[in-house]
């Protein structure tokens, strides 16, 4: 691992601080899990294992290799998981340029991209630690309702990553599914180096034990000497109040930007303090704002560490838990994201499945306008001049992040126009991300939720609602959440979600 940058000149190993990191550093190696106080050491006890992954997941690739022979004739491999389920996965088999589909999401047009026309060939990975996550419940319910009216048998094209014992483990070994389990006492979010991270993209081609070796070695650097892994988490504390811009640009690990987002903002976005990350598009987008910068190639950022994929995975975990002693919280939890669950099944439970009517306060030229403002540039304009000093912009579009992707160009624009730290983030899935900093870290971020007419959508088995009103009840239950927060917060509603994107788009760069 090499590791540059200008704002390495910053550190001061003599500092109480950098103390503190370095007596942290060898309790975290020792799996101690008082390292964060006594508030934190219970979760801290059951989620340490991380630690051991480089190592102990070889025990997993026999397993593994005979998982991958049983699912050979399958050419189309697609993950259902959200959150650290996904995201790990997504950046390795986007990394090693092997084709797996990501469906983190309960969009009904992204579904049917999900479920694609050649179900014949199609390997459906379902990966949840308890099997209570409403997204991946409800995916693996439209998927074996697939199989059955397209005449397939489930258990041959469906496998189960999940925690030993766990009610969804009990419940698809009974019925004769393939199932892998994970190790229990490790988080979600610091899991990519287990079973959720390795089954998906071997499946899908990658050589994961090159994964397992890149992080072996980068940990006994660590262990050996932590100096590099101790001088960047002092500066992420030092010179960093609150944002943090990645950009993959230049590199050869495609969507770490992503994946560590997710890593830090659920692991520091708690109790009014933590650091942002945002994910941008280039070292240059990354600057917008005042962020502190990181890239993982070339020159020009205020920090760049370059490395294998595997020993960026156990670097940034392991810096992560640095942080979470620098800012005196539990880097292990994630309140606010029971908070969000809490208000979609309020929404669902008051909707069944009968989507409201919404009355916006004005429509322009087809997009609904639910906030301040009487055209959509108007609403636009008064959004940002809402945004507090310091504060930051988050864009959260519910759509299809393949067929309207173009809408996360709003990210860069909005970042230039208002001067803002301005992050993009694609419901549900940043839900389980970004969605416990805003609303548990500081409290000053300016909300833009973006949601869509769809004519498609599907009936999940054994639920009373469709894929449709579960993606707005999840998007009224989080905006319901900000609002009792007094948050600055727009939602625009797309009646047509092209001709929407590109009104919006064009509106924001009239600003």
């Amino acid at each position: 691992m090499k590791i540059t940058g200008p704002l390495l000149r910053s550190v001061d190993r003599d500092s109480d601080l950098y103390k503190k990191l370095r007596d942290a550093h060898a309790r975290i190696a020792q799996k101690d899990p008082q390292t964060w106080g006594n508030k934190a050491a219970a979760e801290a006890a059951v989620r340490l294992n991380w630690i051991d992954l480089p190592q102990s997941s070889v025990a997993l690739l026999p397993t593994i290799a005979e998982i991958v022979q049983k699912f050979s004739t399958k050419t189309r491999v697609v993950l259902c998981g959200m959150g650290g389920s996904s995201l790990g996965p997504e950046v390795i088999a986007q990394s090693a340029h092997k084709p797996l589909f990501i469906f983190d999401s309960t969009d009904p047009n992204y579904a049917q991209h999900a479920i694609g026309n050649n179900l014949e060939n199609t390997v459906v990975v379902v990966s949840s630690k308890s099997g209570s996550t409403i997204e991946t419940s409800s995916q693996r319910a439209l998927f074996e309702a697939q199989f059955l009216a397209a005449g397939l048998n489930p258990l041959e094209h469906m496998l189960f990553v999940t925690d030993p014992q766990s009610p969804l483990d009990k419940e698809v070994r009974e019925r004769g599914y393939t199932v892998i389990n994970a190790d229990p006492n490790v988080g979600g979010r610091f899991s990519v180096l287990g079973a959720f991270g390795l089954v998906p993209t071997a499946l899908a081609g990658v050589n994961v034990e090159k994964i397992l070796q890149d992080a072996q070695i980068e940990l006994a650097s660590i262990l050996n000497d932590p100096m590099q892994v101790i001088d960047v988490a002092y500066v992420l504390l030092t010179q960093s109040e609150q944002y943090i811009a990645f950009t993959d640009e230049a590199s050869a690990v495609p969507g770490l930007s992503d994946w560590i987002e997710q890593l830090i903002a659920e692991s520091t976005g708690k109790d009014s303090v933590g650091r942002l990350p945002i994910a941008t598009e280039s070292i240059a987008a990354a600057k917008v704002g005042g962020s502190l910068t990181v890239s993982f190639a070339g020159t020009g950022a205020d920090i760049v560490v370059d490395a294998a994929l595997g020993a960026h995975f156990i670097f940034w975990e392991w810096l992560t838990a640095l942080l979470g002693v620098g800012l005196k919280i539990d880097p292990f939890n994630q309140p606010n994201v029971t908070e969000a669950k809490e208000k979609t099944a309020d929404c669902l439970s008051e909707w069944g499945n009968q989507i409201p009517q919404f009355a916006p306060q004005c429509i322009d030229s087809g997009i609904e306008i639910f906030g301040d403002g009487q055209s959509l540039k108007d609403s636009l304009a008064t959004f940002i001049e809402d945004v507090k000093e310091g504060g930051y912009i988050s864009i959260m579009a519910y759509l299809d992040r393949r067929d309207d992707a173009k809408i996360a160009e709003l990210r860069a624009i909005l970042s230039d126009k208002s001067g803002r730290p301005t992050s993009f983030g694609w419901g549900p899935r940043f839900l389980h991300s970004t969605g416990q900093f805003h609303k548990g870290g500081q409290k000053n971020g300016s909300f833009l939720q973006i949601t869509g007419e769809t004519d498609v959508d599907f009936e999940i088995p054994g639920k009373e609602f469709s894929l449709k009103t579960l993606l707005f009840a999840q998007a009224i239950g989080d905006n319901r959440a900000l609002a009792t927060r007094k948050y600055p917060l727009l939602r625009l509603h797309l009646q047509n979600r092209k001709a929407g994107i590109d009104q919006l788009i064009k509106a924001a760069k009239s600003l």
